[in-house]
């Protein structure tokens, strides 16, 4: 395992018992409001402060990219960190959630990990290496039919997407086998590269909800872009991953009615 692969899987376990240790209390959490319905809790900041010192006390140049803590200036290596994905499925105790860290070199994806704590899951990619789950190598689906094809997406958090989005959502739930809205686009994503979904889209995320999910996705065979054409994926947010068989009638319909991802 390359190196800063190693310090990603031992911040991401870290932050994943963080987060266990406190599963089975969330009634004692002080939670914050960050929109109407995006919230926060000290576990999340307490996830990321193991995350952030554990990088630090290993590489204390290198520059971060945290969703509770902003942005941290360094050298050419910069780690994309969202401490917990999916935190309103752990404020309700559903099991569905995880620890992302994606790693740029020189402005190039590079790495990523995803840790699912409550089924302790661990998801890695390196660019050229391929991906794993739990030491076993991923692949995305054979899907060759729209028809046949089982697809996630997310439900806009903030309101002005939706009437973009719900056409887009209603293409898609009359030309597939089903949708799944299970609310961590971390693993989304890793489900994709596993086989376990046949594709994926949501508008208007962050890099930290996808960094590590993309490359999990390219090195699992699949391709990942922008439903915006001619955009980058990391810097608008709006996403569609399927294995290769089904990127182009995947966006296609998608994009076959009204809606455009606005800018």
């Amino acid at each position: 395992m390359h190196p800063l692969v190693n310090i990603a899987v031992s911040a991401a376990r870290a932050a994943g018992n963080h987060i266990l240790r406190h599963a089975e209390r969330v009634e004692s959490l002080q939670i914050e409001r960050k929109t109407h319905n995006d919230f926060v809790s000290q576990v999340d900041r307490g996830a990321e402060m193991e995350i952030v010192r554990l990088i630090h006390k290993a590489y204390p140049d290198h520059a971060i990219l945290a969703e509770e803590s902003g942005e941290q200036a360094g050298s050419e290596v910069r780690w994309i960190i969202d401490p917990l994905d999916g935190t309103t499925n752990f404020l309700h105790r559903i099991p569905h959630y995880a620890v992302s860290i994606g790693i740029e070199v020189r402005g190039r994806l590079e790495h990523g990990v995803i840790y699912a704590p409550s089924t302790n899951d661990l998801y890695v990619a390196t660019r050229g290496s391929g991906a794993m789950l739990n030491n076993r190598r991923l692949r995305c689906s054979n899907t060759r039919e729209l028809d046949d094809a089982l697809i996630g997406t997310g439900v806009p958090l903030d309101d002005r997407f939706m009437p973009d989005y719900l056409p887009m959502l209603g293409n898609v739930a009359t030309s597939t086998a089903g949708i799944r809205r299970a609310g961590s686009a971390a693993l989304d994503l890793a489900y994709v590269a596993a086989g376990r979904l046949d594709g994926f889209f949501e508008f208007n995320l962050k890099p930290w909800d996808i960094a590590a999910g993309i490359v999990l996705v390219q090195e699992a065979t699949g391709v990942v872009r922008s439903l915006r054409p001619d955009s980058e994926v990391l810097v608008d947010g709006h996403i569609l991953a399927a294995n290769n068989r089904l990127i182009e009638p995947l966006a296609q319909r998608l994009l076959s009615g009204p809606a455009t991802p606005p800018q």
